[in-house]
This record gives structure tokens, sequence and C-alpha cells, in this order.
């Protein structure tokens, strides 16, 4: 038979993860077996929400096993087929990245076309990330035209589209929060943001206040800590708060003080709500009609950080989490 890799998680992080977290090993290609697919993984996305499965205990999502391979969206060919309804060439996601080769069931794959978009784009604009991006604007901050919306990390896979659709979808003023000058030029001379800054310039809070002497009236929080706290103060009455994750505080291994300002929550009569794109399936199909137009008439831009090679998904994934990345961080696998 012949040989393929895969990259299990050797032991579970203390802090940040280092490489001595992952295994790379190396195994044989496998079968599919009865109503299976065999699909060989073209490319893999890294995400943020990967760090909380390494952990051990409850979440919403079942932690990675030690010694087992980790698992994560991936688009790619099928090889073979024992499934009706999929024939070798045809081109799926699903969830089994970090390996050459997958076995997927094929209620777990979805058929993209990449005549119709680049496969990598199914692994972000027209992906999960854009779609929480979606979902967090429209339902859970509930925007509305002529808002003013902040975004953190909003160079990143999910704040660059989040800033992107928040401006087509009406917004007056659009502004971002990035870890560089390089990515704030980028947010503002490419992606059409109308102000960013650097947070390594100084406090978020007076930063912020400058980009929006008015306030704020939805926040899109990636990043929590200091960035929430400078949210909340800038945040106007019936403000809105999409809590899509807060990776300030993924690799701490003490509790993080909370937000200073917590009481105007209830002053400004403020709303902040945590979600997860994965309970909100319904918007499915709205966010695709949506995002897939403006992306066929050009409307949306978007970078992707492609790392070469399996063996550098565990490198990739790092780099991610240091905030190495321009929009999304992918791995090109073959």
């Amino acid at each position: 038979m012949t040989k393929g890799l895969e990259i299990r998680l050797a032991s579970r992080p203390k802090g940040w993860p280092t490489p001595e977290n992952f295994d790379i090993v190396e195994v044989e290609t496998p079968r599919p077996g009865e109503g299976e697919l065999l699909v060989r993984n073209l490319m893999m996305s890294v995400d943020p929400y990967m760090r909380g499965r390494m952990n051990a205990g409850r979440s919403y999502v079942p932690p990675f096993e030690v010694g087992k391979a980790l698992q994560g969206r991936a688009v790619g060919e099928v090889v073979a087929s024992n499934a009706e309804g999929f024939q070798p060439g045809d081109h799926v996601v699903h969830q089994f990245g970090w390996r050459d080769h997958a076995v997927v069931r094929p209620e777990h794959a979805v058929k993209v076309d990449p005549q119709a978009a680049p496969l990598g784009a199914y692994l972000y604009v027209l992906g999960m990330p854009g779609l929480t991006a979606y979902v967090g604007l429209v339902e859970v901050a509930e925007l509305k035209e002529g808002d003013v919306v902040f975004v953190s990390a909003a160079a990143g896979a999910v704040g660059l589209l989040a800033g992107q659709i928040a401006r087509l979808r009406g917004a007056s003023r659009v502004i971002g929060s990035a870890g560089s000058a390089e990515k704030v030029r980028y947010l503002v001379e490419e992606a059409g943001f109308d102000a960013a800054f650097n947070y390594h310039d100084g406090p978020v809070a007076e930063q912020l206040a400058a980009a929006a002497p008015n306030g704020i009236d939805v926040y899109f929080d990636n990043v929590g800590g200091e960035h929430l706290e400078a949210a909340i103060g800038a945040l106007n009455d019936f403000g809105r708060v999409a809590e899509c994750g807060m990776i300030s505080q993924y690799n701490a291994t003490e509790p993080q003080p909370g937000p200073r300002n917590m009481f105007m929550l209830v002053t400004k009569r403020l709303k902040l709500q945590g979600f997860i794109v994965t309970d909100h399936p319904h918007r499915q199909d709205q966010f695709l009609a949506e995002v897939g137009g403006w992306l066929r008439e050009g409307r949306i831009t978007y970078r992707e950080t492609v790392v070469e090679g399996l063996r550098n998904a565990p490198e990739a994934f790092l780099g991610m989490l240091r905030g190495e990345n321009t929009g999304k961080m992918l791995v090109r696998i073959a």
C-alpha cells in the first residue's frame, strides 16, 4: 500500500502550543468501506477554535484526543467512491484535514465546484469563516443601515470579511484594529475600512475614540480583553456586541481579568451575545446568495496566507495564533 502522513496531537499544551505538541506520523493510505469515500486532501484550514480543542474538558465541540489525528476543514478530490452520488474527480469539503487522505462518509462531505471559485475560497470566504462573519453581523449584532461598526483582529480571516460585509450592508463607518502598520494599510487602502489602527501603538480605548468620535453601535469581537473594555466604553446606547472569539486569552494559563466597565451594559442597555456558527445553519443559503454575489461582482476582497506542505501545518497553526497571517491561513497539502 502507499504511504501518507497524518498529524496527531502528541500532548496537551500548557499555555502557548509548541511544535512538541504535534506528531507527524507516516501511515498507510486508508481504504474506503461500503458507503464511504476516499478523499485526497488538497488544502486545509487552521483556525483559532482548534486551540480550544487541544485542551481537555467539556466545550461546544469535543476535544482532540491525544495520540489521534487532529481534525479540521479540508477540501480535496474524491479518488475512490463506494457511496452513491459521488464519483472520482469530484471535489468535496469535509472535516478530516491534518492528513493526506481521509475516509469520509457522504453525509459529512459537501460537493464544491473548482470552476466556480478557487478551492481555498470554500475554506474561507464561502466557507465557515465567511458564514461566521455574516451570522455575527446580521443575526447576532442585528446590523442596521447607518451603524458605526468596530471589528477587532480585522485583518484576520473572520474580521476582514466582517468589516466588508458591514460596509456592503450599509454601515455608515467601519473601523478595524490590527497588529501591524502593513495590516492597517491593507484594511484602509484595499479592504474598504474607513479607519483602522495598530493596537500596539497605544491604548485601544484612545485609538478607538479618535477613530469613532461619535461612538460605535456594533462591536464584532475576535480578541476580548482590552479591546472588549474599550468597545464597551465606546458603544452608544442600545449597542450590540457579537462575541465571536477572544484570542487574547486562548493561551493564558491563569484566569484573565474581565473588562472593568461591565456596569455600562446596564446603563447603556447593551446587548452582548456569544455565538457559534454551527448554531445557525438556517443562514447558509442566504449567506451564499448574498456574499457569493458580492464575490462574483468583485465587491469583496480577501487574502490567503498559504503555507506549503502538510509537514508545515503545525507551524502554520502556531503562526496563525501569533497573528502572522493576513486573511485566512491555509495549508496546501497537494
